[in-house]
């Protein structure tokens, strides 16, 4: 897996807002691929008015809400966002992108995001008839893209994710509507949890992905449950990501990613180059020590994990 990336991402101009240009810049010097404009995608997920709605935004750098901002570059950089994420679904490689996407809803931006990256590449694999995985591994629930594959049977979403945070929701109980019953999985983390608590739960992901058997697996890439992150409060190291990213690593036909949250300066580019080294089976370039979480933690953690298993027995083998 190689990163998809192009300098136009920088042109999404946030200044000191914690979702940067200087995420990408601390990455150092990554090859610049060219990228596709994406924007012809737009409407398989998003209405026509929030599309004209963001157009004219950027225009005049006017916020879409309190926490999502805009600037003369930002539309050019979401279009392009969502064309390395389309790019990436078909070669198998890492989206290298700003804006990021998951909180995105059909008619409106949300938590630093614009256009759901993921949710467009995956509708694309999934209206080709594949059946399409997405992993959420970002530390926030990708409300808007569990809201769009809600329904669906044909994208199965599971996310890990500390409750309680932004942007709420994500309870175990919230499994899907009609035929998508069983189709949403959300494994919360309590803050405080650490890297045994966090194996744990990437272990019950990658059990219900082996029964669903997915032609394509999408996972929307956050590192901002490494305990330096500052928007979070969990207490992952550097080798929480390495191990899920060894554990997917040739398991299934197709595996992309795209990248969402991560916000320390220092810790997300050591925590994302350790994923990538797991995906591509380099040894752990950041070493760390491993974090425990407390007795209670992972007695509290192991009860809910039990109620979330009975509440998928009907319809996964665990």
């Amino acid at each position: 897996m190689k990163f998809l990336y192009n300098s136009i991402f920088l042109r999404h101009d946030t200044g000191t807002h914690p979702e940067n240009a200087g995420r990408l810049l601390s990455l150092g010097n990554i090859p610049e691929m060219p990228v596709e404009n994406g924007e012809k995608y737009l409407r398989l997920v998003h209405t026509e008015e929030y599309i004209e709605k963001v157009r004219q935004a950027c225009r005049s750098g006017r916020p879409l809400d309190s926490d999502t901002v805009t600037s003369a570059g930002t539309f050019d950089a979401a279009i392009h966002a969502v064309g390395a994420a389309v790019s990436a679904g078909q070669s198998g490689d890492f989206a290298l992108v700003r804006p990021p996407g998951h909180h995105a809803h059909a008619d409106r931006g949300s938590g630093f995001c614009i256009f759901n990256n993921m949710a467009i590449a995956a509708k694309i694999l999934s209206d080709a008839g594949k059946k399409v995985l997405i992993l959420d591994i970002d530390s926030h629930l990708g409300d808007g893209t569990e809201q769009f594959f809600y329904a669906s049977d044909r994208v199965l979403y599971i996310s890990l994710h500390q409750e309680p945070s932004f942007p709420g929701g994500g309870s175990i109980e919230e499994i899907g509507t009609g035929p998508g019953t069983g189709y949403t999985v959300n494994i919360p983390l309590s803050p405080g949890a650490g890297d045994d608590i966090y194996a744990g739960a990437v272990r019950l992901a990658l059990g219900i992905a082996d029964s669903f058997r997915p032609d394509a697996v999408g996972v929307s890439a956050g590192f901002d449950g490494h305990e330096g992150d500052p928007l979070l409060n969990l207490r992952l190291s550097c080798n929480s990501y390495y191990d899920a990213g060894c554990s997917l690593r040739n398991r299934f036909p197709l595996l992309f990613a795209t990248l969402e949250g991560g916000y320390h300066p220092e810790y997300f580019p050591k925590s994302l180059n350790s994923f990538m080294a797991g995906i591509n089976g380099q040894s752990l370039p950041y070493p760390e020590d491993k974090t425990d979480s407390t007795y209670l933690l992972l007695e509290e953690h192991q009860v809910r994990m039990d109620q979330l298993k009975q509440i998928l027995s009907p319809y996964w083998r665990i």
